[in-house]
């Protein structure tokens, strides 16, 4: 029995196996909360296997659903994108394409003809930053802006007016994410502030990343500097950041990560690089600090200013908070509903 509020919803569902929740969970618990029926796919851990396990659902709770919307990711991942919303055009129902990462505009300009097709084939196709809406517009004019959001009440906020050097940095340990630009800031920020300490927090990617980081730690003998905390999970993020006064923010590509609009719903002091959506989502000198890609020395600088100018680090503060506030879920939820309820169209 289906009904005007029914939705398949598309993505990784792998927190039960000790990955970083994706939105796409939150998205399913909080429209559950509100009402609407909603099948979830995939927790296969395996790609085959989740990609065989995603179809199978399009398939078997065909009578369960009126509408889906696919998370859709660049590189391999792309390819389930796409034989998923097939499926789900030869079946007639409508679907939604909710685009991630910030390396999505890289691929869409090698294989602009996939990326085409399968935008025009949704219904309606959202981005969660400016910087992906506008870098994937010429594929698809009418690109939506809906952000990442946030139960901005899980998070205490407190202003850094005289923070510490204590940075904290959460995200997965992978290549990408550049784990190791936050050891080499840390190592040339204790030549000036010999008590900085650093939290890592993040699960390991299994590319290496982690082994790494931990051979540099010992050989720039900052191990005692050096938290290293492993998965955090969702509901004890707040308490983690709230541990620190400063976050940084190390990656190579990036478009809207959750984690540094957590960080900012806290009131920490972000100091992040300046790639991919980073500046679309900070505004340099008002709510964060941005510095180039892989530069420590200029990453350790920013840290130094937001310790040391006056009147810097509460400004950051308080505008960070600021901001998340529009991350809201009492404030995306509403907007999530109406576009669902457009695209699946009258009863």
């Amino acid at each position: 029995m289906t009904s005007r509020t029914s939705l398949l919803i598309v993505g990784n569902f792998l927190s039960k196996s000790g990955r970083t929740p994706n939105v796409c969970e939150d998205l399913a618990g909080r429209l559950r909360g509100i009402g609407w029926s909603v099948v979830t796919t995939s927790e296969e851990t395996g790609r085959t296997a989740r990609l065989l396990d995603m179809l199978g659902t399009v398939w078997r709770k065909r009578h369960h659903y009126r509408l889906a919307t696919i998370d859709t990711f660049s590189g391999p991942a792309f390819l389930w994108a796409e034989l998923v919303a097939q499926a789900l055009h030869a079946l007639a129902k409508p679907c939604v394409l909710i685009l991630h990462g910030g390396n999505l505009p890289d691929f869409a300009r090698r294989n602009p003809e996939r990326v085409t097709r399968l935008l025009k084939s949704a219904a309606i196709v959202t981005a969660p930053s400016r910087y992906l809406q506008e870098s994937m517009r010429q594929y698809r004019g009418d690109v939506r802006l809906l952000p990442n959001a946030i139960d901005l009440a899980l998070y205490p906020s407190r202003v850094r007016a005289n923070p510490a050097p204590r940075m904290i940095w959460l995200r997965a340990f992978h290549a990408v994410y550049n784990p190791s630009l936050a050891l080499r800031t840390l190592a040339a920020l204790v030549r000036e502030h010999p008590e900085a300490r650093l939290t890592m927090a993040g699960p390991d990617k299994g590319d290496g990343s982690l082994q790494a980081f931990r051979g540099a730690t010992e050989e720039l003998r900052l191990v005692d500097r050096v938290d290293y905390v492993g998965l955090v999970q969702k509901a004890d993020v707040p308490a983690w950041l709230d541990r620190g006064d400063i976050f940084i923010n190390t990656t190579d590509f990036d478009n809207t990560p959750v984690s540094v609009v957590e960080a900012m719903a806290c009131g920490l002091c972000v100091v992040s690089t300046n790639v991919g959506g980073i500046p679309y989502l900070l505004e340099h000198e008002v709510d964060a600090l941005l510095v180039p890609p892989n530069d420590p020395g200029a990453m350790a600088a920013a840290v130094k200013r937001v310790l040391a100018e006056p009147g810097l680090a509460e400004k950051l503060s308080r505008n960070a908070r600021r901001k998340a506030e529009g991350f809201d879920w009492q404030v995306a939820l509403p907007q999530w509903e109406k576009l669902l309820r457009e695209a699946v169209g009258p009863a």
